[in-house]
């Protein structure tokens, strides 16, 4: 079937001879008006929407807004007489993918609506492809766009498919056994084969048990003989959380394992037992100090960090918020069977504003918090936890000093919002979709929020 396009414009032999020029590679619609074109809109599948800038009394611009504003929008391309660098801006700003002027060339014209279809076609495969992928490599729940972000993907998949051990370091709430869990996905052993151990949860004496398992009789209360997790990994991974706590007696035993032979023994046991196992370690301690301060062997040191992987604070990752603030209200909305809902302007201020200490799993329970307590379609601060209200309080919004880094670089965010947008349409080189989903928002709220910037830069000018 041949792709669909809906030329709009107000001159009759202008649009019939469009439609008789087009209709041999495509199926054509036509229509005189905004009125006439959403009328097709909302009876067709169109692909790509090609309207005249001036529509008698009606501006073409507004038609963009409503086309894009559509929930799977096509591609718009705007034609004009009155072709400027100032209207050809606005109309990539808004949405649109191309802009040319009249007189037209047929030739080119074509030319242009095949490319523009094509690329529309790469860009959903790449989006599916990303997404197949995200999910065979395990990072869908691992969300960041910012450069920092992207490095630590590059590890993970790098490193994943071979055998090597991982230490990731970070604060806590940074995601480090989100990671863990992603390398293990990847690596291509037997997903059930994840183990994790919570280091800093038990006694020394139980730790070795719970890693390595014991005899029977081998100590008070051993009745029968354990298998350690270590075992239970065989052919897995073990990921073990918060090692900066392991005693020393512990550390011998890990070095052990982590050696040539891979091997350990139950305690209270002489036989030793070789193991597969991929280690993954993860502390928020810094090891390094630790090992020049004696608290932790050296030897054991190099063995675990042989890929190390630093996790960011979040507010070492700001740009990424807006992102997880769009898949936590997604989830917890899912959750509590509730609608999506929006963040307001004084919310998502105040968000950027604090300072995250308890890094994503803080932001994560304070999205929760505003999910539950709004009372209608949008989040306002008031909906926040006390926290992060009384951040904003004492802050008295964001000052001219406040910063926030986009891709690598810092902006001023006097004015939050408007300055958000700006850069994301800058960065996405004026495309609205993927500018859409670096601020975390939907593409119509972005188009929405678009026009009232354009309100508020015409005011300002009267």
């Amino acid at each position: 079937m041949n792709p669909t396009i809906l030329i709009v414009d107000d001159e009759k032999h202008t649009r019939e001879g469009l439609r008789a020029s087009l209709e041999d590679a495509f199926e054509v619609y036509i229509a005189a008006d905004i009125g006439g074109a959403m009328g097709v809109l909302e009876r067709e599948t169109v692909d790509l929407v090609l309207t005249d800038l001036r529509l008698g009394g009606e501006d073409g611009m507004t038609l963009v807004d409503k086309v894009l504003a559509l929930p799977h929008p096509p591609i718009v391309i705007l034609m004009t007489a009155y072709g400027s660098v100032d209207a050809a801006v606005e109309a990539m700003k808004r949405g649109a993918y191309d802009f040319v002027t009249k007189p037209l060339n047929i030739d080119r014209l074509e030319m242009l609506i095949q490319r523009a279809l094509r690329s529309r076609k790469v860009e959903k495969e790449v989006v599916e492809l990303k997404q197949v992928v995200e999910k065979k490599f395990g990072l869908e729940r691992l969300i960041g766009e910012s450069l920092v972000m992207e490095e630590v993907f590059d590890t993970i998949k790098q490193v994943a498919p071979t055998r090597a051990t991982v230490l990731i370091q970070g604060g806590s709430g940074t995601g480090k056994e989100l990671v863990a869990q992603a390398i293990h996905a990847l690596s291509g052993r037997p997903k059930p084969k994840f183990v994790t151990v919570h280091c800093a949860a038990l006694s020394p004496q139980l730790l070795e048990s719970e890693l390595f398992g014991h005899e029977r009789g081998a100590f008070t209360g051993a009745v029968e003989r354990r298998i350690g997790r270590f075992e239970q990994a065989n052919g897995g991974t073990i990921f073990l959380d918060e090692i900066g706590e392991i005693d020393s007696a512990t550390q011998v035993k890990l070095l052990r394992v982590l050696g040539e032979d891979r091997s350990f023994e139950r305690v209270g046991g002489n036989t030793p037992i070789k193991v597969d196992v991929r280690l993954v370690a993860a502390t928020n301690k810094n090891l390094e100090k630790m090992v020049s301060e004696g608290k932790f062997r050296d030897d054991l040191f190099f063995r675990l960090s042989v890929v190390p992987i630093t996790m960011p604070l979040l507010r070492e990752r700001k740009e990424d918020i807006p992102l997880l603030v769009a898949a936590f209200l997604k989830t917890f909305a899912s959750e509590n069977g509730k609608p999506v809902p929006e963040i307001a302007p004084d919310a998502m201020e105040a968000i950027l504003r604090y300072d995250w200490p308890g890094n994503v799993r803080e932001l994560r329970t304070a999205i929760e918090h505003g999910v539950v307590m709004t009372k209608s379609g949008k989040i306002t601060v008031r909906d926040l936890p006390a926290f992060v209200r009384e951040s904003a309080a004492a802050g008295g919004g964001l000052s001219a000093e406040t910063y926030i880094p986009v891709k690598g670089r810092r902006f001023n965010l006097h004015d939050t919002e408007h300055r958000l947008i700006l850069q994301a349409l800058e960065d996405t080189g004026g495309n609205v979709t993927r500018a859409a989903k670096n601020l975390g928002i939907s593409r119509r709220t972005l188009h929405r929020k678009i026009k009232e910037l354009k309100t508020n830069q015409d005011g300002d000018r009267n």
